[in-house]
């Protein structure tokens, strides 16, 4: 969530990969899969509609706000998830059995620990893109606002450690591509 603070809407909502990611669609994504596997999954619904999960809703709209959709409900919407969730967890044991429906029906029968192990990726693979969308807007990295867990916070530093890199990387540039082909199974080939 910090990733949010001290950005205008315009900045939070800017899809800055070709895939349109930004900070406000990863958050309002998190909070209805959030919902969806600690609620429906359970039988224990939310009491809010997520009209953009439904049925024929457009694809990837969790994804991205609407003007219509305020920073102050998705982070709101956020909080709420959490709440739900927590109330979930707590009230069930690892061993609870719930069915993804969304699932193919050979997987979607679940247990709350496999739930929660997926959440925990699912959680992990989106904050990695906050902290690169983050990055993109201003700078900003780091695993929190206060601790970076970053090994400088000084710009020429970076500088000269990104441009050692970019140097290495084009020692590679020949030219050739890097596949993997898993039904190959004899390794990588160069293209």
């Amino acid at each position: 969530m910090w990733k949010l603070e001290g950005l205008s809407d315009y900045d939070i909502r800017r899809p800055l990969v070709p895939t349109g990611t930004n900070l406000l669609g990863l958050i309002k994504h998190l909070a209805s899969v959030e919902l969806g596997y600690f609620g429906a999954t359970f039988a224990r619904p939310f009491d809010v509609p997520l009209p953009w999960m439904d049925e024929g809703a457009a694809s990837n709209a969790d994804m991205w706000a609407t003007a219509g959709e305020s920073r102050h409900e998705i982070v709101g919407l956020y909080q709420r998830a959490w709440q739900h969730s927590d109330a979930t967890i707590d009230s069930l044991g690892l061993d609870a059995v719930g069915r993804v429906t969304w699932w193919p029906p050979e997987r979607a029968e679940v247990t709350l620990h496999r739930v929660l192990v997926h959440m925990i990726a699912e959680t992990n693979r989106h904050a990695g893109h906050a902290d690169v969308v983050r990055e993109l807007i201003d700078g900003s990295s780091g695993l929190c606002n206060d601790n970076s867990n970053m090994p400088s916070s000084d710009p020429a530093w970076w500088e000269e450690y990104r441009n050692t890199l970019e140097v290495v990387a084009r020692g590679f540039d020949d030219g050739r591509t890097l596949r993997i082909d898993p039904s190959a199974g004899d390794g990588p080939t160069e293209h």
